[in-house]
């Protein structure tokens, strides 16, 4: 059992909810991400994913893109992140995962990248751009070393949804909506239909990610899942004190209003 396995069990036994929050490794540099990592915790963070920075982020709207354009421009490396998580482990053992795109592994090695991920620390690995139909054989790596792969659905996975849970580990990320990564005003998904087709096929914990921003949308998406997943809107305060001491003050300030919607 992963970190991630056994948090969720622990939230459903006090009738609780998962907030996943996800920051870009690296911006605005290794040690801030450590600190917000470890600030976010104390504010009531369940479960956090960090993002590695890429070029082409296929996944993620201008928000992330440019976190991760600021990370690259500190020629940060795979290597430097796997040396900050090892770091963070000494300090805490909150679920952990990283949110990678698979041409990354790739160059890295899959097995070395899987096998350093277990090693460091590292709990799940979400890759958006890896295919349910091309991930047997990493998915088979990851279950040596006991690392979830993270099953992603969207609203146009119809007819294919059973498919991609039946293996399913850790939880199931399900995207709100069509396109990118961003925040956004409303949701056009009914989500009573989307979960309930998901709840159908598999018991795994599902939660819900891509585009809720405020504590209001979290509020109300909690219904539908066991988790509420918060990126950009975290990431977007990043950008905005980015040059600041404030930082780490005013995400935690954000964690804190996050979590406090989802125990209401």
């Amino acid at each position: 059992m992963t970190r991630i396995e056994r948090k969720f069990e622990i939230l459903k036994a006090n009738n609780q909810k998962a907030l996943i929050t996800y920051i870009t490794a690296g911006d605005p540099d290794l040690e801030v991400t450590k600190q917000l990592v470890l600030e976010m915790e104390r504010k009531g963070a369940d479960i956090i994913e960090l993002g590695i920075p890429y070029s082409d982020p296929v996944a993620d709207g201008p928000v992330i893109q440019r976190a991760a354009q600021r990370a690259l421009s500190k020629k940060i490396k795979i290597k430097n992140i796997m040396d900050m998580v090892r770091e963070i482990r000494k300090e805490t053992q909150i679920p952990l995962l990283y949110l990678l795109y698979f041409n990354c592994m790739l160059q890295y090695g899959i097995e070395k990248f899987i096998s350093e991920c277990s090693e460091t620390g590292i709990d799940g690995l979400i890759i958006p751009d890896l295919p349910y139909e091309e991930s047997k054989d990493v998915k088979d790596i990851a279950a040596r070393y006991n690392v979830n792969i993270i099953s992603l659905i969207a609203p146009t996975s119809t007819g294919r949804i059973k498919k991609i849970v039946q293996d399913a580990k850790g939880f199931i990320y399900c995207v709100s909506s069509t396109g990118v990564t961003g925040t956004r005003e409303q949701f056009k998904t009914n989500f009573y239909e989307f979960m309930e087709e998901i709840k159908k096929y598999s018991d795994t914990p599902k939660a819900i990610g891509f585009g809720i921003s405020s504590p209001e949308q979290a509020k109300e998406i909690k219904n539908y899942c066991e988790g509420v997943i918060v990126g950009s809107a975290i990431v977007r305060i990043i950008e905005d004190y980015n040059q600041s001491s404030e930082v780490i003050d005013k995400v935690g300030e954000f964690v804190s209003q996050l979590k406090a919607a989802l125990n209401r």
